[in-house]
């Protein structure tokens, strides 16, 4: 059994695997007009409600920061492969394949936001690799604010060789580097795509970067040299986004 907290990451669960839901303890001190609608769409879901105390719902998830909503779910069934999510994406006509490498992400907050923008920006999968980054957790699916149970997060044993067998089934593979002489905006990011960003200031590794057909840096003109990688996530993401709009006019 697993635990989902805050209003987001719970309302979509609700939406999306409403039998995965096996009871939702909410905080019994509140009766504000937000916490009133949630237990009315949770009860329409036929979900159990549990009223409980603020160190209740902080013991059950391990953070203060529930916002009153403590949801036990049972794992929902995905994707069993990356293979998989990218056949399905052929046969269906989605467009060209999108997708966001993420090289030596640890932190769950920038996980959880990545995983938010690449669902805003219609990204078929976040890939991450098994050694070196975080999986999905808690902490995670409350920053997603929904979106770690509709994007796809594969964790893979070798991320070298997953970007080769991407590349094999024609995927560009375009990494993020300070270093790189060309711009963001100068990339053709309009076809099949994987994009590769690393932890923000390390960076990707030098053997991902090996693997990557090119490099391109984001422009910076103020004082930081770098930004958060879920930023600069949603900054590749939605200019290729973009560009595939305007191909498509």
């Amino acid at each position: 059994m697993n635990t989902l907290f805050g209003f987001h990451a719970v309302t979509v669960r609700l939406k999306t695997a409403p039998r995965s839901v096996s009871e939702i303890h909410v905080d019994a001190s509140r009766r504000d007009p937000r916490m009133r609608a949630f237990v009315q769409r949770a009860q329409q879901a036929g979900a159990k409600i549990v009223e409980s105390d603020d160190a209740q719902l902080a013991r059950l998830c391990g953070s203060p920061r529930h916002q009153g909503v403590v949801a036990r779910v049972t794992p929902v069934e995905r994707s069993h492969s990356l293979d998989d999510t990218l056949d399905a994406v052929d046969a269906a006509g989605r467009g060209p394949a999108l997708l966001l490498v993420l090289d030596g992400v640890t932190d769950p907050h920038n996980l959880g936001a990545c995983l938010r923008v690449a669902d805003g920006a219609g990204a078929h999968a976040v890939v991450a690799p098994k050694d070196h980054a975080v999986g999905l957790n808690a902490t995670v699916a409350k920053v997603a604010s929904g979106a770690a149970d509709s994007v796809p997060y594969f964790m893979v044993t070798n991320l070298a060789r997953t970007l080769e067998e991407l590349k094999e089934r024609d995927i560009r593979v375009v990494g993020t580097s300070d270093d790189a002489p060309d711009s963001l905006y100068d990339a053709d990011l309009s076809g099949p795509l994987a994009l590769v960003l690393g932890a923000e200031g390390k960076g990707m590794r030098q053997l991902t970067a090996r693997h990557c057909d090119a490099l391109v840096h984001l422009p910076m003109r103020g004082a930081v040299e770098s930004l958060n990688v879920s930023v600069a996530s949603g900054i590749c993401l939605y200019e290729a986004l973009r560009q595939r709009d305007h191909a498509q006019r």
